[in-house]
């Protein structure tokens, strides 16, 4: 169970993306700071890559522990790819807001303007009836 409690502080915080913007999970910002504290223990791929590895085989011994060594070998396989490839886990930071200020909220008028129907569909159609 303590494997367990590990593994969720390091996979709850999302890291973020080098491009994009990334969505921070409810609460990441408290578990954020451990994982930052733990520095790169908890930052490098490589090492979370061991880690996976490592708690997948004493699971690999009950075969009730299966389907739970499975998914631990698949992310330190995962983890392993990232790693190679120079990925490592880096804190979502939050940007300062921006207030808006008053005289600067106005946007200018549109330069180009609406789309309108060809002249041949503005006639008016003939009404049908009566």
């Amino acid at each position: 169970s303590a494997a367990g409690v590990l593994v969720c502080l390091l996979e709850y915080p999302r890291s973020k993306r080098k491009k994009g913007s990334t969505m921070e999970r409810c609460g990441q910002k408290y578990l954020t700071a451990v994982v930052k504290l733990l520095g790169p223990l908890t930052r490098n791929y490589y090492i979370r890559a061991i880690l996976h590895a490592a708690l997948a085989v004493p699971a690999g011994f009950l075969l009730s522990t299966i389907l739970g060594t499975v998914c631990l070998g698949i992310a330190s396989g995962i983890y392993l790819l990232a790693a190679v490839r120079g990925e490592e886990w880096r804190p979502i930071e939050q940007k300062p807001r921006e207030r808006p200020q008053g005289g600067g909220t106005m946007k200018a008028p549109p330069s180009n303007p609406p789309p309108r129907p060809p002249p041949d569909a503005r006639r008016k159609q003939p009404e049908l009836g009566g």
